[in-house]
């Protein structure tokens, strides 16, 4: 690859980037993008091994060698579920949440799964960015997108997610005790569920803050803030109150569970698997593969490579970063 790199080469570039990955940028020319000899392998082992900004570093020195935008050209050379991951790294983690959210609204019908994960999954800072930068692709606000495309608690639930606007850690240890009678006294205790207040409770405070409240919760009810859940609501506000309470006790083991339900039968869901690793992949991917680990006795890594195959599977394993 060196042979390729002369010194009049390396004077014009004119961005701070590591001379090694000047042979990574030469190396991912023209050749190994042209439609006609498509080097999988060198694209896959370029992009999965690199950040996000490296990512960008390596688009731009592309375009000024070759003239050509980057994502057009992967577009033009890839297919199928490898094409749906190498785009998908070509965004920050913002973009990418903020199109999937997108998508899940587009068009006739609407995916609620995803959009329940996307936006019950995600923090209060993370949403704030994301809501940032949805309105910079889209030139529409996520909240009103939203709002145009589901109904009833359902729809109250995720828009008093979207308009958190304070991260916060604050635990108001006066209020520990008076929220969760108050959580119990809405469900669990009386005949119908009092949905209001279980959504001002779960989207006004912070995680730590429920994290306890939930733990003191089981000295009122005789079942936990899942099993309350299962029992008093039902369809997409069920999943919704579920993916959140899940992520508030542990984030983590909620996304190493979505993998296990995804890769349980023979083929995997490739649309859940490659929405989570690549959302996760510079967020929180080495503690969700220790989850998986605990869960299933089986690596993240040997699960990946028993229910996918071809250049998918080799993707998603670089990504994936190693065997556990």
């Amino acid at each position: 690859i060196s042979s390729f790199i002369s010194v009049n080469l390396i004077k014009t570039f004119s961005c701070d980037i590591s001379n090694l990955l000047l042979p990574t940028i030469i190396y991912l020319s023209v050749p190994t993008l042209d439609t006609q000899s498509v080097d999988e392998l060198t694209i896959i082992d370029i992009l999965t091994r690199r950040s996000y900004s490296q990512r960008r570093e390596i688009a731009f020195e592309y375009e000024k060698r070759s003239k050509k935008d980057m994502i057009t050209a992967l577009k033009g050379a890839l297919s199928g579920s490898l094409e749906a991951v190498i785009l998908g790294l070509m965004k920050s983690t913002a973009q990418y949440d903020a199109s999937e959210i997108k998508g899940s609204i587009k068009g006739l019908g609407t995916d609620e799964e995803t959009l329940i994960e996307m936006v019950c999954s995600r923090s209060a800072d993370e949403l704030v960015e994301i809501k940032r930068v949805y309105k910079e692709l889209f030139k529409k606000d996520l909240e009103k997108d939203v709002a145009g495309d589901t109904s009833g608690d359902f729809r109250s639930l995720l828009l008093a997610l979207a308009k958190r606007d304070e991260p916060s850690n604050i635990v108001d240890y006066e209020k520990i005790d008076q929220d969760a009678r108050a959580l119990y006294e809405a469900g669990v205790k009386r005949k119908g569920t009092d949905v209001a207040t279980w959504i001002t409770i779960m989207s006004e405070r912070s995680v730590p803050h429920l994290q306890k409240v939930f733990d003191r919760y089981k000295s009122y009810s005789p079942y936990d803030m899942q099993e309350s859940i299962r029992k008093e609501v039902k369809g997409d506000l069920e999943k919704s109150f579920l993916t959140l309470v899940e992520c508030f006790e542990n984030k983590q083991q909620y996304f190493a569970n979505r993998l296990s339900e995804a890769m349980k039968g023979k083929s995997a869901k490739e649309k859940v698997v490659t929405r989570i690793v690549v959302s996760r992949c510079e967020v929180d991917l080495m503690k969700i593969r220790t989850e998986f680990k605990k869960l299933n006795q089986k690596s993240l890594y040997q699960t990946i490579a028993e229910h996918t195959k071809g250049d998918y599977q080799k993707v998603l394993l670089s990504l994936c970063g190693g065997d556990d």
